[in-house]
């Protein structure tokens, strides 16, 4: 008995539980990096964030390879039968990178300070946050509401990722974004506004050890640099290339392209001067001309090589309640006889044009196709950041090419673009709204249902807006990886979980 229990000593000694994390991984992002994107609680309507919420923090329940809802700071959570409490139970033993413990206080905290995309509709269903106890919350709605957790528990919104109330309170908002402390697999380093975000291994994580002890996210808006860093191993995988910069990755040795295998960002031109009588858009005729003189599978080859997919529709195919229409044809004739029925036969002068992005060949693009028609536009390009701010903040007007990859469904979609709560909503239709909070109260799926291909079917045949294609989001992916962490999670543009990338072992 003594030689066994020596041998099984010798044996724990020797073997540890969890390997530490090694190296580093570098992403070169198509984006500025905003010091917003470290707190949960200004999360926008747009998937972005998520590619800094992933890391640094972490939420009750949140989609995962194991699904869309997966629990994780919570370990379970039920719903009771009149569907009118959700009950979280917080994972044992969790804690925030400073040590404290994640308790139903943050959870509550949490979710009152929460101010991003949903927040409105979230709060006016939501009657009370109740602290059970320091381990168990529980919500309790006004009336059954069947999207709860589509809000609450995916990426449509920011407001079940959970921040430590004691340090919030202590260095507020401000001091929040400088040093952000969170629940998630990574902590953070370092952050220089406009060049990188720095983060390292957080060995106490709670589902696994990170595989990479350090994670950089360099901001790149470029796309020519962001592909010339690729190739040069200064960064590892590399987002968003198109045309002929990604044809030169894909046929340079040891290089590869991916793409999630089901999109769930749809590009589309939003018109929010269409509720003015007085302006052109408010002509459906002259929003249906604008559609039918885009080449969307010419546009799709030049940009994304073909990989994405038209479409007549805002709400992604993959979507659950979505409806699928089929996309425009290109019809320059027809687009100059219903300009010229409009009262337009010479075009008129459209005003700003705001491509999204970094997709700036995209949108001029899109401006030369109506100008063919004598839609005139002036292009100018912005930062994502500043962009989603004054979109959401109604400040922009003439033309805007939309785009959203957060998660959900179609509700949740429209809530945000749509609906009398939506944050970037530039006009509401009272009998879209009615359905809108029809379906929201409605419990029978197959009702619920219709009531939302009710609506997709108002937006379409009324031309609210230009549907373009669901985006292919190719990345470059360069040889020192292994496992990107793409697909991983079902419809997540970005690489997750990041516990689970790898680089290849030297």
């Amino acid at each position: 008995m003594a030689y066994l229990l020596a041998f099984l000593l010798l044996i724990a000694s020797v073997a540890p539980a969890a390997a530490s994390p090694e190296g580093s991984m570098t992403w070169g992002v198509h984006i500025t990096l905003a010091s917003r994107w470290l707190d949960p609680a200004e999360t926008e309507g747009i998937i972005t964030p998520f590619m800094v919420l992933y890391a640094l923090h972490d939420a009750l329940v949140k989609p995962m390879p194991a699904g869309p809802n997966t629990p994780s700071l919570a370990e379970s959570f039920t719903q009771s039968k009149d569907g009118l409490t959700y009950d979280f139970v917080i994972r044992k033993g969790v804690k925030f990178h400073n040590g404290d413990p994640v308790t139903a206080e943050d959870v509550k905290f949490s979710f009152e300070r929460y101010r991003g995309a949903g927040a409105k509709l979230l709060k006016e269903r939501v009657r009370e946050v109740q602290i059970v106890d320091l381990g168990r919350v529980r919500f309790h709605l006004k009336e059954p509401w069947p999207d709860f957790m589509t809000f609450y528990g995916t990426s449509a919104t920011g407001a079940g990722w959970i921040v430590p109330k004691a340090y919030v309170e202590k260095v507020g908002d401000d001091g929040f974004k400088k040093a952000p402390i969170g629940a998630g697999p990574y902590k953070f380093v370092s952050f220089t506004p406009g060049v990188e975000l720095v983060m390292e291994a957080n060995e106490h994580y709670w589902r696994k050890v990170p595989n990479i002890k350090r994670l950089i996210y360099r901001s790149l808006p470029e796309e020519t640099t962001r592909a010339a860093a690729l190739k040069k191993g200064e960064v590892d995988i590399a987002y968003l290339l198109t045309g002929p910069v990604a044809e030169d990755i894909q046929r340079t040795p040891g290089f590869k392209l991916v793409a999630p295998n089901q999109s769930p960002a749809v590009f589309w031109i939003d018109l929010p001067d269409q509720w003015d009588p007085k302006s052109p858009w408010h002509d459906r005729r002259v929003r249906q001309a604008a559609s039918l003189a885009i080449d969307r599978q010419a546009l799709n080859q030049a940009e994304t090589l073909g990989f994405s997919k038209p479409t007549g529709g805002i709400i992604p195919r993959a979507y659950e309640f979505s409806r699928v229409f089929e996309p425009d044809p290109y019809d320059p004739a027809k687009a100059r006889k219903l300009m010229a029925e409009a009262g337009y036969p010479n075009g008129f002068d459209a005003g700003e044009f705001y491509p999204w992005p970094p997709y700036f060949s995209m949108g001029e693009a899109l401006a030369a196709y109506l100008q063919t028609i004598g839609i005139k536009t002036k292009i100018r390009t912005m930062e994502r950041a500043a962009m989603t701010t004054a979109w959401r903040e109604k400040k922009l007007k003439n033309l805007i090419v939309g785009i959203t990859g957060a998660g959900g469904n179609a509700a949740t979609r429209l809530e945000a673009y749509v609906s009398k709560n939506g944050i970037y909503t530039a006009g509401v239709m009272p009998d879209v709204e009615d359905l809108f909070q029809r379906q929201a109260r409605e419990t029978d799926t197959k009702k619920r249902e219709a009531l939302l291909h009710q609506i997709q079917g108002i937006l379409h045949e009324r031309v609210t807006h230009i549907p373009i294609y669901e985006l292919a989001f190719i990345w470059g992916v360069g040889p020192r990886v292994e496992e990107p962490g793409i697909n991983l999670i079902r419809s997540f543009a970005y690489s997750g979980p990041l516990e689970d990338v790898r680089v290849k072992r030297p």
